[in-house]
């Protein structure tokens, strides 16, 4: 349940804090000549980052001319892996929530529904993973090749002493922070869901049922050794039933017999005669 509710909106919280963003820095070039300063040079640049494609225009301090400028860098391979990975699981995650109410059947049928479930979880949780984190260093150098610092020293005019080179206004990166905290964050709820999701397939069902098995047998092996051998003291009882031990006198066997004493082994004897 879990997952159907905050997938899809982790998933749009991602993509749309990276895909809508916007920035501007400015500095500030005061040349020595007043009349050919600048005190508001204004760069833009936005989602995807491709850096070496943002130019401006800064003063050189030499008359009216003005040089065209370019930043350095291209970070739009990080940038669209993570917004694509995120449109992605955000259709996906849609289309799992469609299936779980009004097709369950069809999802449980053959099990085929869990074990591609299970194996489309897997795949996005390691995504999300790699993304995040080549996101997270490419904002990263977005922030360092953004820097009005760093962008001061490609101007020439702020490379001569007697002109003034400020940063006036960095960009507002709290939108690209949060798309890397949803970033990581999908991944612990794709990741935190395959336990989940493995208990839906077969593959879960099948290791709880060696170990029952096992155990059921046990009680049977048991009581057949028990039968075993207690048939094999009773045969051994009764083959020793033919011997005669020592001390006996005659066939033991037939003890048992009623009125038999006349075949223990005493020959029966006529009476004896008192007449002379």
């Amino acid at each position: 349940m879990c997952m159907v509710i905050f997938a899809p909106l982790f998933a749009i919280f991602a993509f749309a804090t990276c895909g809508g963003y916007s920035g501007q820095l400015k500095v500030s070039v005061d040349c020595q000549n007043k009349t050919d300063s600048d005190l508001s040079v204004g760069i833009e640049f936005a989602y995807p980052f491709r850096l070496h494609q943002v130019y401006f225009d800064a003063p050189t301090c030499d008359g009216k001319r003005r040089e065209r400028l370019f930043l350095i860098g291209d970070y739009s391979s990080s940038a669209e892996f993570f917004v694509t990975i995120a449109v992605f699981a955000f259709l996906y995650s849609l289309g799992a929530t469609v299936v779980y109410i009004f097709y369950q059947n069809k999802y449980r049928e053959n099990n085929r529904g869990p074990l591609i479930d299970f194996i489309v979880t897997v795949v996005f949780s390691f995504m999300w993973l790699v993304s995040s984190s080549a996101w997270a260093k490419g904002l990263s150098d977005v922030k360092t090749a953004t820097d009005p610092s760093e962008v001061l020293l490609l101007m020439s005019a702020c490379k001569v002493q007697s002109n003034k080179c400020l940063p006036l206004h960095k960009p507002v990166w709290a939108s690209l922070n949060t798309s890397v905290v949803f970033g990581f964050l999908n991944f612990v709820l794709w990741a935190g869901n395959i336990w989940f999701v493995f208990k839906e397939t077969g593959w879960h069902s099948s290791t709880q049922r060696y170990p029952s098995s096992t155990t059921e047998k046990q009680p049977s092996g048991y009581n057949q050794q028990s039968y075993n051998q207690g048939r094999y003291e009773q045969e051994n009882i009764g083959q020793s039933g033919g011997t005669n031990p020592p001390g006996d006198f005659g066939q033991q066997s037939n003890y048992g017999q009623v009125g038999g004493y006349g075949q223990v082994g005493y020959a029966p004897s006529e009476p004896t005669s008192f007449a002379n």
